[in-house]
């Protein structure tokens, strides 16, 4: 098979998948509307729509890495600490403005070292993000801040508005997610870097002799994850007024993959996009916000989960077989 017919194969695959999960999403939005009390209250809607913004946001950032052969395990230590940085600055007197920007400073200098490691020393990836996590939680909890949990100052009431506000009756982390979306799709489909990154995924050697500057394109992928993280703590702070660095130490990166593999981009990297992110935050949303409504335990939720990532892992083996031209790629 050449590249060319590979490639349709992978999209045309990439797109039954993505239709599969689409109408589970559905059919699992009906049935708990049917089946669960309190599913429809205004209340947990609004709950569902905060949590499947943030989850977006995160999957956004991981996609792009995964389209380009890549993974990102430090996707919500970056948020919590990040976030928790800007939260700390301004209680000890910088504008908030300021703050924020120094945050979104040290998101994205952790995304260059990171991507530096993997690019240019050629660890990788999922060994570099997994250190960069625990050496940045650890940054976070020991040198940053003394407390799990930290406030946002009072009056703030404009970052608050991102997170709580609405706009033409729509919530605005909606939104937010709605414009990383659109953000990501136009960088993926219509600019030259965002065809490299496809480039990269499908075959690494290929694009190096093509004279795609793959390494500056890697840490480039890494940069956009760590911003779709910051902007997802955003939301997640604004929303709560706080940030709570315990989350790096839950199971939302499982989440996260979940969604991307369950959306229909493969690890094999090349393909997929923002439309596969759309249904799989949708589905896993709705599926987290039915097993809290259930009262499912935190020990059971992750038994779950983590048997359906398995299975995901499985079919995507079998939907992306390693052949001849993928095992040229490496190993994430």
């Amino acid at each position: 098979m050449t590249p060319s017919a590979t490639t349709k194969t992978r999209h045309r695959i990439g797109l039954t998948q993505e239709l599969i999960v689409f109408v589970v999403a559905v059919l699992l939005f009906v049935c708990f509307s049917v089946a669960l009390n309190g599913f429809l209250s205004p209340e947990n809607i609004l709950n569902l729509i905060r949590n499947v913004a943030m989850l977006g946001m995160l999957s956004l950032g991981m996609a792009v890495v995964v389209i380009g052969r890549g993974v990102d395990l430090s996707l919500v230590a970056v948020m919590a600490v990040s976030l928790t940085l800007s939260i700390v600055l301004a209680n000890q007197g910088y504008a908030f403005s300021t703050a924020l920007a120094l945050g979104l400073t040290f998101a994205i200098a952790v995304a260059v070292v990171m991507g530096f490691l993997i690019a240019y020393v050629e660890i990788p990836a999922i060994f570099a993000t997994l250190a960069v996590s625990a050496i940045v939680y650890g940054l976070g909890r020991g040198v940053i801040a003394s407390l799990d949990v930290n406030n946002i100052p009072d009056n703030l009431h404009w970052f608050l508005f991102l997170g709580r506000g609405a706009l033409l009756g729509i919530p605005m982390p909606i939104w937010l997610f709605a414009i990383c979306s659109a953000a990501l799709y136009l960088f993926l489909r219509k600019t030259g870097l965002g065809r490299f990154t496809y480039g990269i995924g499908d075959n690494i050697s290929t694009a190096r002799i093509t004279g795609i500057p793959v390494r500056p394109i890697i840490i480039l992928q890494y940069v956009i994850s760590s911003t779709m993280a910051f902007l997802a703590g955003c939301a997640t702070a604004a929303s709560v007024a706080s940030m709570n660095m315990r989350m790096v130490n839950s199971t939302l990166i499982y989440d996260v993959l979940l969604v991307v593999i369950l959306g229909g981009i493969g690890l094999t990297g090349g393909r997929g996009g923002v439309r596969n992110i759309l249904v799989g935050t949708v589905l896993i949303g709705l599926l987290l916000n039915g097993m809290t409504i259930l009262n499912i335990s935190y020990t059971v939720q992750n038994l779950l989960k983590s048997t359906v990532l398995l299975f995901a892992l499985v079919i995507d083996a079998f939907l992306n077989p390693r052949d001849e031209q993928t095992s040229q790629q490496g190993d994430i």
